[in-house]
């Protein structure tokens, strides 16, 4: 599966089993990975936020075979994780109890972006070139 884009590959594939196991770690590491009280499943928001993390980290991890052929998904995943991060981070000053997001959540998503968006343009320029 590994190729000539391998760092963008294995952070795909990185950033998708981690997508894929955000309710695991809401059990194991709750304070960190859930933004409610109580039991994971006991939030209908947490568990739509983990239908669609797990979904985009199975497609993400697929899209580690072609991701120039995958790079519409790639950007989504950047681009929604930068407009998830600013939301949380507005969030998270405007009600101090959530002000955790801003040095956990807010963070990652701004990570996964750049990293995302940095290894796909060195892809795309690479392949460009030749």
């Amino acid at each position: 599966m590994i190729g000539r884009h391998s760092y963008l590959q294995a952070a795909l594939v990185v950033f998708g089993v981690i997508f894929c196991l955000v309710y695991p770690l809401a059990i194991i590491w709750p304070s960190g990975w859930a933004w409610h009280d109580g039991a994971p499943a006991a939030s209908q928001y947490f568990m739509m936020i983990v239908g669609v993390y797990a979904t985009l980290g199975v497609f993400l991890v697929m899209a580690a075979k072609d991701p120039l052929g995958n790079a519409s998904l790639i950007w989504f995943t950047v681009w929604s994780s930068v407009v998830h991060a600013v939301i949380m981070a507005a969030q998270a000053l405007a009600n101090p109890a959530h002000s955790g997001h801003l040095i956990g959540d807010v963070p990652a998503l701004l990570f996964v972006a750049v990293m995302l968006g940095l290894l796909l343009r060195r892809a795309q320029a690479r392949t460009a070139s030749l």
